[in-house]
Protein backbone atom coordinates (compact mmCIF):
# COMPACT_ATOMS: atom_id res chain seq x y z
CA UNK A 1 0.00 0.00 0.00
CA UNK A 2 1.09 3.64 -0.68
CA UNK A 3 2.44 5.99 2.03
CA UNK A 4 -0.13 8.43 1.63
CA UNK A 5 -2.97 6.00 1.03
CA UNK A 6 -2.08 4.27 4.54
CA UNK A 7 -2.16 7.58 5.83
CA UNK A 8 -6.01 8.03 3.91
CA UNK A 9 -6.98 4.66 5.86
CA UNK A 10 -5.62 5.89 9.39
CA UNK A 11 -7.11 9.16 9.32
CA UNK A 12 -10.39 8.30 8.11
CA UNK A 13 -10.58 5.36 10.43
CA UNK A 14 -9.88 6.94 13.35
CA UNK A 15 -12.29 10.03 11.89
CA UNK A 16 -15.46 7.62 12.26
CA UNK A 17 -14.49 6.23 15.83
CA UNK A 18 -14.45 9.50 17.21
CA UNK A 19 -17.60 10.41 15.28
CA UNK A 20 -18.62 7.31 16.41
CA UNK A 21 -18.02 8.24 20.11
CA UNK A 22 -19.58 11.52 19.55
CA UNK A 23 -22.66 9.79 17.96
CA UNK A 24 -23.15 7.94 20.68
CA UNK A 25 -22.31 10.41 23.43
CA UNK A 26 -25.16 12.73 22.08
CA UNK A 27 -28.01 9.87 21.91
CA UNK A 28 -27.22 8.75 24.64
CA UNK A 29 -27.67 11.80 26.54
CA UNK A 30 -30.67 12.44 24.45
CA UNK A 31 -32.41 9.17 25.55
CA UNK A 32 -32.78 9.50 28.91
CA UNK A 33 -35.22 12.35 28.11
CA UNK A 34 -36.67 10.18 25.48
CA UNK A 35 -36.87 6.57 27.69
CA UNK A 36 -36.83 8.15 30.97
CA UNK A 37 -38.02 4.53 32.03
CA UNK A 38 -35.27 2.57 30.23
CA UNK A 39 -31.79 1.62 32.50
CA UNK A 40 -28.91 3.48 31.56
CA UNK A 41 -27.63 0.36 30.86
CA UNK A 42 -30.55 -0.58 28.49
CA UNK A 43 -30.05 3.20 27.11
CA UNK A 44 -26.15 2.64 26.50
CA UNK A 45 -26.78 -0.79 24.53
CA UNK A 46 -29.10 0.43 22.48
CA UNK A 47 -27.50 3.44 21.92
CA UNK A 48 -23.90 1.92 20.61
CA UNK A 49 -26.46 -0.83 18.40
CA UNK A 50 -28.14 1.78 16.66
CA UNK A 51 -25.31 3.91 16.07
CA UNK A 52 -23.62 1.24 14.02
CA UNK A 53 -26.80 0.48 12.17
CA UNK A 54 -26.58 4.54 11.40
CA UNK A 55 -23.01 3.78 9.65
CA UNK A 56 -24.89 1.64 7.37
CA UNK A 57 -25.83 4.33 5.95
CA UNK A 58 -23.88 7.27 6.68
CA UNK A 59 -20.40 5.48 5.67
CA UNK A 60 -21.75 4.92 2.31
CA UNK A 61 -23.54 8.30 1.51
CA UNK A 62 -20.07 10.19 2.59
CA UNK A 63 -18.17 7.96 0.44
CA UNK A 64 -20.20 8.41 -2.47
CA UNK A 65 -20.41 12.11 -2.59
CA UNK A 66 -16.57 11.88 -2.08
CA UNK A 67 -16.34 9.68 -5.00
CA UNK A 68 -18.78 11.84 -7.27
CA UNK A 69 -16.68 15.10 -5.95
CA UNK A 70 -13.07 13.83 -7.03
CA UNK A 71 -14.46 12.87 -10.21
CA UNK A 72 -12.91 15.62 -12.29
CA UNK A 73 -14.70 14.06 -15.44
CA UNK A 74 -17.99 14.36 -14.43
CA UNK A 75 -19.80 17.58 -15.76
CA UNK A 76 -20.60 20.14 -12.84
CA UNK A 77 -24.71 19.84 -13.72
CA UNK A 78 -24.37 15.96 -13.42
CA UNK A 79 -22.45 16.37 -10.27
CA UNK A 80 -25.06 18.42 -8.47
CA UNK A 81 -27.59 15.88 -10.04
CA UNK A 82 -25.81 13.11 -8.41
CA UNK A 83 -25.42 14.84 -5.01
CA UNK A 84 -29.20 14.94 -4.76
CA UNK A 85 -29.94 11.99 -5.75
CA UNK A 86 -27.07 10.28 -3.78
CA UNK A 87 -28.26 12.31 -0.29
CA UNK A 88 -32.23 11.70 -0.74
CA UNK A 89 -31.42 8.11 -1.03
CA UNK A 90 -29.41 8.53 2.40
CA UNK A 91 -32.12 10.15 3.94
CA UNK A 92 -34.82 7.65 3.16
CA UNK A 93 -32.51 5.10 3.94
CA UNK A 94 -31.86 6.95 7.02
CA UNK A 95 -35.52 7.33 7.80
CA UNK A 96 -36.35 3.56 7.26
CA UNK A 97 -33.88 2.56 9.45
CA UNK A 98 -35.33 5.06 12.20
CA UNK A 99 -38.74 4.13 11.69
CA UNK A 100 -38.70 0.60 11.02
CA UNK A 101 -35.81 -1.28 12.86
CA UNK A 102 -34.84 1.59 15.55
CA UNK A 103 -37.70 2.26 17.47
CA UNK A 104 -40.11 -1.05 17.52
CA UNK A 105 -37.37 -2.91 17.69
CA UNK A 106 -34.62 -1.71 19.27
CA UNK A 107 -36.93 0.48 21.57
CA UNK A 108 -40.35 -1.56 21.25
CA UNK A 109 -42.27 1.38 21.04
CA UNK A 110 -43.86 3.43 17.85
CA UNK A 111 -41.88 6.42 16.52
CA UNK A 112 -44.09 9.58 17.66
CA UNK A 113 -44.00 13.41 17.07
CA UNK A 114 -42.48 14.91 20.27
CA UNK A 115 -44.19 11.76 22.22
CA UNK A 116 -47.31 12.76 21.15
CA UNK A 117 -48.40 11.87 17.92
CA UNK A 118 -47.30 9.25 15.55
CA UNK A 119 -44.69 10.09 13.07
CA UNK A 120 -44.63 8.69 9.73
CA UNK A 121 -42.31 7.12 7.72
CA UNK A 122 -41.75 10.34 5.78
CA UNK A 123 -42.97 13.95 6.57
CA UNK A 124 -41.53 17.58 6.80
CA UNK A 125 -39.90 17.28 10.36
CA UNK A 126 -38.44 14.12 10.57
CA UNK A 127 -37.05 14.48 6.78
CA UNK A 128 -35.89 17.84 7.81
CA UNK A 129 -33.91 16.43 11.08
CA UNK A 130 -32.23 12.64 9.13
CA UNK A 131 -31.16 15.74 6.54
CA UNK A 132 -29.42 17.93 9.21
CA UNK A 133 -28.08 14.37 10.74
CA UNK A 134 -26.52 13.26 7.24
CA UNK A 135 -25.15 16.85 6.28
CA UNK A 136 -23.59 17.15 9.67
CA UNK A 137 -21.86 14.09 8.99
CA UNK A 138 -21.12 15.31 5.18
CA UNK A 139 -19.87 18.25 6.39
CA UNK A 140 -17.26 16.44 8.76
CA UNK A 141 -16.02 13.76 6.60
CA UNK A 142 -15.33 16.21 3.18
CA UNK A 143 -13.48 18.81 6.03
CA UNK A 144 -11.13 15.95 7.31
CA UNK A 145 -10.66 14.29 3.18
CA UNK A 146 -9.85 18.24 2.48
CA UNK A 147 -7.76 19.49 4.56
CA UNK A 148 -5.80 15.77 4.42
CA UNK A 149 -5.92 16.18 0.59
CA UNK A 150 -4.10 19.96 1.27
CA UNK A 151 -1.54 18.84 3.64
CA UNK A 152 -0.35 16.17 1.38
CA UNK A 153 -0.25 18.54 -1.32
CA UNK A 154 1.58 20.91 0.33
CA UNK A 155 4.37 17.82 1.50
CA UNK A 156 4.65 17.09 -2.23
CA UNK A 157 5.14 20.62 -3.21
CA UNK A 158 7.63 20.74 -0.72
CA UNK A 159 9.36 17.65 -1.49
CA UNK A 160 9.63 18.59 -5.36
CA UNK A 161 11.28 21.78 -4.33
CA UNK A 162 13.72 19.42 -2.28
CA UNK A 163 14.27 17.61 -4.96
CA UNK A 164 14.41 20.69 -7.03
CA UNK A 165 16.69 22.38 -5.10
CA UNK A 166 19.23 19.16 -4.72
CA UNK A 167 19.06 19.49 -8.55
CA UNK A 168 20.04 22.70 -9.02
CA UNK A 169 22.30 22.18 -5.90
CA UNK A 170 24.47 19.46 -7.69
CA UNK A 171 24.32 21.27 -10.98
CA UNK A 172 26.22 23.93 -9.42
CA UNK A 173 28.91 21.60 -8.39
CA UNK A 174 29.49 20.32 -11.19
CA UNK A 175 30.20 23.34 -12.31
CA UNK A 176 33.59 23.65 -10.75
CA UNK A 177 36.85 24.35 -13.19
CA UNK A 178 37.01 20.71 -15.09
CA UNK A 179 40.56 22.78 -15.83
CA UNK A 180 41.95 21.80 -12.71
CA UNK A 181 42.64 18.07 -12.70
CA UNK A 182 43.95 18.45 -16.77
CA UNK A 183 46.42 20.98 -15.63
CA UNK A 184 47.38 19.21 -12.32
CA UNK A 185 47.92 15.90 -14.76
CA UNK A 186 50.14 17.97 -17.16
CA UNK A 187 52.39 19.12 -14.36
CA UNK A 188 52.87 15.95 -12.77
CA UNK A 189 53.44 14.18 -16.03
CA UNK A 190 56.13 16.99 -16.51
CA UNK A 191 57.19 16.46 -12.81
CA UNK A 192 57.97 12.58 -13.71
CA UNK A 193 59.99 13.30 -17.06
CA UNK A 194 62.26 14.86 -14.51
CA UNK A 195 61.84 12.17 -11.76
CA UNK A 196 61.26 14.64 -8.87
CA UNK A 197 60.84 13.75 -5.68
CA UNK A 198 57.29 15.34 -5.08
CA UNK A 199 55.80 13.36 -7.36
CA UNK A 200 54.36 10.62 -5.42
CA UNK A 201 53.29 12.99 -2.39
CA UNK A 202 51.61 14.99 -5.52
CA UNK A 203 49.78 12.28 -6.77
CA UNK A 204 48.84 11.26 -3.46
CA UNK A 205 46.90 14.60 -3.01
CA UNK A 206 45.21 14.57 -6.39
CA UNK A 207 44.24 11.37 -5.55
CA UNK A 208 42.40 12.90 -2.28
CA UNK A 209 41.07 15.56 -3.46
CA UNK A 210 39.18 13.31 -6.49
CA UNK A 211 37.83 10.80 -3.89
CA UNK A 212 36.76 14.23 -1.78
CA UNK A 213 35.40 15.66 -4.80
CA UNK A 214 33.62 12.30 -6.22
CA UNK A 215 32.29 10.62 -2.98
CA UNK A 216 32.12 13.21 -0.03
CA UNK A 217 30.65 16.35 -2.00
CA UNK A 218 27.93 13.68 -3.02
CA UNK A 219 26.76 13.92 0.81
CA UNK A 220 24.53 16.46 1.77
CA UNK A 221 27.01 18.04 4.78
CA UNK A 222 30.32 17.02 5.71
CA UNK A 223 32.50 18.01 8.62
CA UNK A 224 34.41 21.42 8.91
CA UNK A 225 37.85 19.40 9.38
CA UNK A 226 37.63 17.46 6.35
CA UNK A 227 36.17 20.30 4.08
CA UNK A 228 39.33 22.27 5.32
CA UNK A 229 41.80 18.75 4.54
CA UNK A 230 40.96 19.28 1.20
CA UNK A 231 41.08 23.18 0.83
CA UNK A 232 44.77 22.41 2.13
CA UNK A 233 45.68 19.44 -0.82
CA UNK A 234 43.85 21.51 -3.37
CA UNK A 235 46.60 24.27 -2.11
CA UNK A 236 49.44 22.08 -2.54
CA UNK A 237 48.56 20.79 -5.64
CA UNK A 238 48.48 24.28 -6.74
CA UNK A 239 51.58 25.20 -5.30
CA UNK A 240 53.36 23.17 -8.49
CA UNK A 241 52.38 25.98 -11.16
CA UNK A 242 52.52 28.91 -9.00
CA UNK A 243 56.25 28.61 -7.21
CA UNK A 244 56.57 32.04 -6.95
CA UNK A 245 52.96 32.34 -4.79
CA UNK A 246 52.94 33.00 -1.40
CA UNK A 247 50.35 31.16 0.26
CA UNK A 248 48.93 31.10 4.27
CA UNK A 249 46.27 29.57 5.73
CA UNK A 250 45.43 30.31 9.45
CA UNK A 251 42.55 28.43 11.03
CA UNK A 252 40.60 29.14 14.26
CA UNK A 253 37.88 26.46 14.82
CA UNK A 254 36.14 25.63 18.25
CA UNK A 255 34.35 22.79 17.33
CA UNK A 256 36.13 20.63 13.72
CA UNK A 257 32.85 18.83 14.03
CA UNK A 258 30.56 21.42 12.81
CA UNK A 259 29.00 20.03 9.29
CA UNK A 260 28.62 22.17 6.29
CA UNK A 261 28.13 21.30 2.75
CA UNK A 262 30.66 20.12 0.67
CA UNK A 263 32.93 22.11 -2.10
CA UNK A 264 31.22 25.88 -0.88
CA UNK A 265 34.41 27.11 0.74
CA UNK A 266 36.90 25.30 -1.86
CA UNK A 267 35.39 27.20 -4.57
CA UNK A 268 36.62 30.63 -3.02
CA UNK A 269 40.31 29.38 -2.84
CA UNK A 270 39.62 28.18 -6.67
CA UNK A 271 38.51 31.70 -8.14
CA UNK A 272 41.87 33.42 -6.01
CA UNK A 273 44.38 30.87 -7.80
CA UNK A 274 42.22 31.23 -11.29
CA UNK A 275 41.26 34.83 -11.19
CA UNK A 276 43.71 36.70 -8.62
CA UNK A 277 47.13 34.89 -9.90
CA UNK A 278 47.46 32.78 -12.05
CA UNK A 279 48.95 35.09 -14.22
CA UNK A 280 50.98 37.29 -11.68
CA UNK A 281 54.58 37.63 -12.71
CA UNK A 282 55.70 39.58 -9.34
CA UNK A 283 55.24 38.44 -5.62
CA UNK A 284 51.44 36.91 -5.93
CA UNK A 285 49.91 35.75 -2.70
CA UNK A 286 46.90 34.29 -1.26
CA UNK A 287 46.07 34.77 2.59
CA UNK A 288 42.83 32.57 3.88
CA UNK A 289 41.76 32.80 7.53
CA UNK A 290 38.71 30.58 8.32
CA UNK A 291 37.47 31.09 11.74
CA UNK A 292 34.63 29.41 13.73
CA UNK A 293 33.21 29.98 17.08
CA UNK A 294 30.11 29.78 18.73
CA UNK A 295 28.60 28.00 15.34
CA UNK A 296 29.24 31.32 13.53
CA UNK A 297 32.01 30.93 10.33
CA UNK A 298 34.15 33.31 10.02
CA UNK A 299 35.41 32.94 6.37
CA UNK A 300 38.65 35.45 4.62
CA UNK A 301 40.10 35.35 1.43
CA UNK A 302 42.87 37.91 0.28
CA UNK A 303 44.64 37.48 -3.11
CA UNK A 304 46.69 39.68 -4.93
CA UNK A 305 45.29 41.03 -8.43
CA UNK A 306 46.38 40.59 -11.85
CA UNK A 307 46.91 43.43 -13.69
CA UNK A 308 44.86 42.12 -16.99
CA UNK A 309 42.35 40.13 -15.07
CA UNK A 310 39.27 38.35 -16.32
CA UNK A 311 36.54 40.16 -14.44
CA UNK A 312 33.20 38.92 -16.61
CA UNK A 313 34.74 35.23 -15.77
CA UNK A 314 35.00 35.98 -12.15
CA UNK A 315 31.71 36.90 -11.92
CA UNK A 316 30.25 33.91 -13.05
CA UNK A 317 32.13 32.28 -10.29
CA UNK A 318 30.90 34.39 -7.62
CA UNK A 319 27.01 33.98 -9.32
CA UNK A 320 27.72 30.18 -8.87
CA UNK A 321 28.99 30.65 -4.95
CA UNK A 322 26.30 32.89 -4.32
CA UNK A 323 23.49 30.99 -5.77
CA UNK A 324 24.73 27.89 -3.52
CA UNK A 325 24.88 30.32 -0.67
CA UNK A 326 21.11 31.56 -1.36
CA UNK A 327 20.01 28.14 -1.40
CA UNK A 328 21.99 26.85 1.43
CA UNK A 329 22.24 29.10 4.11
CA UNK A 330 19.87 32.14 4.87
CA UNK A 331 21.95 33.14 7.72
CA UNK A 332 25.05 34.33 5.57
CA UNK A 333 26.71 37.53 4.22
CA UNK A 334 28.93 37.84 1.59
CA UNK A 335 31.40 41.17 0.78
CA UNK A 336 33.66 41.03 -2.22
CA UNK A 337 36.32 44.27 -2.35
CA UNK A 338 37.97 44.80 -5.33
CA UNK A 339 41.01 47.06 -4.47
CA UNK A 340 43.42 48.01 -6.76
CA UNK A 341 45.97 45.69 -6.13
CA UNK A 342 43.76 42.70 -4.82
CA UNK A 343 40.63 40.91 -4.05
CA UNK A 344 39.30 40.55 -0.28
CA UNK A 345 36.43 37.90 0.10
CA UNK A 346 34.74 37.84 3.46
CA UNK A 347 31.94 35.48 4.47
CA UNK A 348 30.14 34.98 7.51
CA UNK A 349 27.66 31.82 8.06
CA UNK A 350 25.51 31.73 11.01
CA UNK A 351 24.75 27.26 11.45
CA UNK A 352 22.02 28.63 13.73
CA UNK A 353 19.91 29.81 11.62
CA UNK A 354 16.85 27.42 11.26
CA UNK A 355 16.03 28.43 7.72
CA UNK A 356 19.80 26.55 6.75
CA UNK A 357 18.93 23.69 4.60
Amino acid sequence: MKPHRKSKLQIHLLFWILYYILEAYLDFYWSRYQFPDFSWQVRLQNTLILELGYFLVKIPLAYALLYVYERSRIKNLFKYFLYVIIVVAAVFGHRFFTHYIIYPYIYGVTETLDGKQPSGYINGLVAFNSFMDLIFMVGLVFGVEITRQKNLLKAQISQLKSEKLDQELTMLKAQINPHFLFNTLNNIYGMALKKADETPDIILQLSKVMRYNIYEAAEKKISLSKDIENIKDFIQIQKIRHCHLTVTCTEEIDNPSQEISPLILIQFVENAFKHGVSESLGDAFIHIRIELKNGILTYCIENSKETKADKHSTRIGLKNIRRQLELLYTGHTLTVEDHSDRYTVKLTIDFHDKHNL
